[in-house]
C-alpha cells in the first residue's frame, strides 16, 4: 500500500491492513493450500498446544511470531480483570450480545464488509464466533499456560486478512476510497465497542462497575489488541483516554444504512427465538434499546414498544437497587446474578440456529460460575 502524505494518524489506519496476516493469506491462496491449513487449525485450540508440523512454512512462522502477548503485558492486571469476569462474566457477556453487536452495526462501512462476506443472513455465526472470542478471553490465564486464547487470536487474525484478500479483490471495493476492508481503524473501533462502550452498556443496565474493575477490563482488550496486530500506540494507555477517543473515532462513525438495519433486524430476531411464543417479542427490542443509544437505535429502526420500554426501565431500577445492596445480601446477588445467567444461557443455546453448538467455557470460570450457581451452561458430563 503506498504511503499517504498528510493524514492524520488514526485517519492513515484507514489504509493500513495485517502485513503479517496478510502475508499468509496471499501465500496460501497463491499455493491453492486454505482447505488443508484450516483443517489443520481447526485443531489447534490450546496455548500449550505445540505447532502443528504439517502446516506451511509461512503459518508455522507467523504463529511462533504471534505466539506471545507484548513484553509490557502486566500479568496481575489480567488477573485482575479475571476476578471481574467470575463475579460480572455473564452480564459483560449479555450487554455485548444486545448492545456491543448493534453498536458494530452502527457503522455503515464494516456493516458493508459483512455484505459483502453474505453473513447478513448468519447472525447466529457471527454472535458464536465473538461469544466464543470472549469466553476464551475470560479464562483465569488466557496469555498463559492452560489457556486457549491465543490460538483464537491469531486464527481470528488470519480470518480477517482472507475476508481483506478476497474483498479487495472483488472488484466491489474502492481502496482509494473507503480505505481498506478490516483496517486498523475499524480494528480499533471494534476494540473500544466491546471495551468502553460494554462498561457503558453494563452501567446503564444497572450493573455496578468500579473503576478499577473497568480498567482493568479495558487492559484485557488492549494487550488482545496488540495481540490483533493493532498498532500499540493507536490504543489509549487508560480507559479515560480510550473513553475520549471512542467518541471521536466510534461514535461520530455511527450511521445508518442498509446493512446496518439487516443485521440489526436479525439479531433481534435470533433472540426473539429464545422466547417461546410472540407474547414477550418486544422486550429483546426494549433491552437493545436499553443498552444502546436513542439516536443508534433509531438508525437501525430497532422497534419500539413503550410497554416493554417502562418494564425493561423498572427492571434496571431493581437491578441498580440490588447491586447496591450485593455486599449485605446473598439474596440480592443470586437473583442478580441469575438474570444474566438465564440471558446468556438462552443466547448459547441459540447461537447456532438450533444446531448443538461448540461453545466452551475456561475450566477455571465455569467452576467458579457453577458453585455460585450462575453458570449458563450446564456441567459437561465425563
Amino acid at each position: 500500500m503506498p504511503e499517504r502524505s498528510g493524514l492524520s494518524a488514526l485517519e492513515a489506519l484507514k489504509y493500513q491492513g495485517d502485513p503479517l496476516a496478510d502475508a499468509v493469506v496471499a501465500d496460501l491462496v497463491a499455493g491453492g493450500r486454505t482447505g488443508a491449513v484450516n483443517e489443520v487449525l481447526a485443531r489447534f485450540r490450546d496455548n500449550d498446544q505445540l505447532i502443528p508440523e504439517d502446516l506451511p512454512d509461512s503459518v508455522r512462522r507467523y504463529l511462533i511470531a504471534t505466539d506471545d502477548p507484548p513484553g509490557w503485558t502486566d500479568l496481575e492486571r489480567v488477573a485482575g480483570a479475571y476476578e471481574f469476569f467470575v463475579d460480572d462474566g455473564v452480564h459483560v457477556a449479555s450487554v455485548l450480545s444486545f448492545g456491543a453487536m448493534v453498536n458494530c452495526y452502527a457503522q455503515p462501512r464494516p456493516s458493508r464488509v459483512l455484505s459483502l462476506t453474505h453473513r447478513l443472513n448468519q447472525p447466529h455465526r457471527r454472535l458464536a464466533e465473538t461469544s466464543q472470542f470472549v469466553l476464551n478471553m475470560m479464562g483465569p490465564a488466557p496469555f498463559g499456560s492452560g489457556g486457549s486464547f491465543v490460538p483464537t487470536i491469531q486464527k481470528t487474525r488470519l480470518i480477517h486478512a482472507a475476508v481483506r484478500y478476497f474483498i479487495t479483490r472483488s472488484g466491489e471495493w474502492d481502496v482509494e476510497a473507503d480505505g481498506v476492508p478490516l483496517c486498523q481503524q475499524d480494528m480499533l473501533g471494534a476494540l473500544l465497542i466491546f471495551s468502553v462502550q460494554v462498561i457503558d452498556g453494563m452501567r446503564r443496565m444497572g450493573v455496578a462497575v468500579t473503576e478499577r474493575e473497568a480498567e482493568d477490563y479495558y487492559y484485557v482488550w488492549r494487550v488482545t489488541g496488540a495481540m490483533l496486530g493493532i498498532p500499540p500506540e493507536a490504543m489509549p494507555e487508560t480507559l479515560r483516554a480510550a473513553q475520549e477517543l471512542n467518541a471521536e473515532l466510534v461514535e461520530v462513525s455511527f450511521g445508518p444504512s442498509a446493512e446496518g438495519v439487516e443485521l440489526t433486524r436479525n439479531l433481534v430476531r435470533l433472540y426473539e427465538n429464545m422466547v417461546p411464543g410472540k407474547a414477550f417479542d418486544g422486550v429483546v427490542a426494549a433491552m437493545v434499546r436499553r443498552v444502546v443509544t436513542p439516536e443508534v437505535a433509531d438508525w437501525l429502526e430497532v422497534p419500539r414498544s413503550r410497554g416493554w420500554g417502562r418494564a425493561v426501565g423498572a427492571g434496571v431500577r431493581v437491578m441498580r437497587l440490588l447491586e447496591r445492596s450485593e455486599d449485605r445480601s446473598r439474596a440480592a446477588t443470586a437473583v442478580l446474578d441469575k438474570a444474566g445467567a438465564l440471558l446468556l444461557g438462552g443466547s448459547v443455546r441459540t447461537l447456532t440456529d438450533g444446531q448443538p453448538t461448540a461453545l466452551t467455557i475456561p475450566a477455571g470460570l465455569r467452576e467458579k460460575w457453577l458453585a455460585a450457581g450462575v453458570c449458563p451452561v450446564a456441567p459437561q458430563r465425563a
